[in-house]
Formats: C-alpha cells, structure tokens, sequence
C-alpha cells in the first residue's frame, strides 16, 4: 500500500530558515502562537487550515505549493 504524506512542518521550518526568521519572528507576522509553529515544524501538531494559510502568507507561499510535492512512503 502506498502512503502520500505531505510533510508540512519540514516545508515551513525550511521556508522560515531560508528567510532567516527564527519560531518567534514567524509567529509574530503570522498570528500564530510559537509553540504551535514548533509542534508544528516537529510534525506533532495537526494544525487548521486556517493556521496554515497564516504561516504561508508571511513566508511567501501560497497554500497550493506548500500541499504540494508530496513525499510517498511504501508500507
């Protein structure tokens, strides 16, 4: 069986990184809390759509790209 699994919080901590933000800078632009942003990056935290189009606005992505490219896992 084939899993696709988008891996949204590597895509973002990457992004944030490449722009030099640190956790905080992301979540003062983006109105999102920190902590959630680390949950987040660290693949724990399951976040809304809503978040999502919050951290891509400040990053520079729209929402289709950072769905996008997904990572296939065999199992």
């Amino acid at each position: 069986m084939r899993i696709v699994v988008v891996d949204l919080g590597k895509k973002i901590q990457q992004r944030r990184e490449l722009l030099g933000l640190l956790q905080a800078q992301l979540a003062a632009l983006s109105g999102v809390s920190t902590r959630t942003i680390q949950l987040v990056e660290q693949g724990k935290g399951n976040p809304s759509l809503q978040t999502l189009i919050r951290l891509a606005d400040p990053l520079g992505l729209r929402i289709d790209l950072l769905l996008k490219q997904p990572i296939n896992t065999e199992q």
